[in-house]
């Protein structure tokens, strides 16, 4: 099969991955608008009024970029964990597994997809909290390759979860157990300077943080991390997941029954 027929085989699985969530988008795109709407609404300016500043800042500047992030994460995750599952639960992936299409296609497909709704998602939430903030850009750059690695690297994850899924049910437990664990402690809500020394060694352990402070300095220029150090952690960990993927899907793990 020739590199141009490759790219077709891109573009369709694309196609159907953006058109899919498209389709729902009171499903896949609005929920998630007024779940960071009432984020902005009670965090924001509820409770971050009494807060006052962090990091230089008012409350609701601070976490906005975080709640941006934790939309994208969560988005990015779900759609491809579903997706996917639900293609092998129809028995669908076994066409894409006996067709003359690399592995890799099928895996940059999926992901593409996860990534395509994700920063859809993200963009939806950041024109949400207009409203409510006055957002201003540092670096749209780092905000940019920020989002794009993000959503990558969790389009992967939810790839890996729908592959070793046996059911519906396991495409949520790591969401519940995991990932927003993650999250809720990555910095979104506060600095990791208010933790104990003990703590800030904890959290950087969480991937998570890295994200989140890349890309609060794309909109802010402040972090609690090197900013180097947080965009070289999140391709680590892509070029991990993506070999692991890419080495489920040739083995056929999860797959062939």
């Amino acid at each position: 099969m020739s590199k141009a027929n490759y790219s077709v085989a891109l573009k369709s699985i694309l196609t159907k991955e953006t058109n899919r969530f498209l389709r729902i988008w009171l499903q896949t795109l609005v929920p998630p608008a007024i779940t960071m709407a009432l984020y902005f609404v009670i965090f924001g300016s509820l409770i971050g009024s009494r807060i006052g500043e962090m990091g230089g800042f008012s409350y609701m500047e601070f976490i906005v970029p975080g709640l941006i992030m934790m939309a994208v994460i969560t988005n990015s995750y779900a759609n491809v964990a579903s997706s996917f599952f639900s293609a092998k639960f129809q028995r669908n992936v076994e066409e894409l597994l006996v067709a003359p299409v690399p592995n890799y296609i099928i895996v940059l497909g999926y992901v593409g997809g996860g990534m395509a709704r994700g920063i859809l998602v993200g963009l939806i939430v950041t024109l949400l909290s207009l409203f409510f903030v006055s957002i201003q850009i540092h670096n749209i750059a780092v905000i940019i390759i920020t989002v794009i690695l993000t959503s990558m690297l969790f389009s992967l994850g939810g790839l890996i979860n729908a592959v070793h899924a046996k059911s519906f049910d396991d495409i949520s437990i790591v969401p519940t157990f995991v990932l927003t664990p993650l999250t809720y402690l990555g910095g979104v809500f506060y600095s990791l300077t208010l933790l104990p020394g003990f703590w800030q060694h904890v959290a950087a352990l969480n991937p998570v943080v890295y994200m989140v402070n890349a890309f609060r300095y794309g909109f802010l220029g402040i972090t609690d991390v090197n900013l180097w150090l947080a965009l070289a952690v999140v391709l680590g960990f892509i070029a991990a997941l993506f070999s692991y993927a890419l080495y489920l899907i040739n083995r056929g793990i999860g797959l062939r029954s």
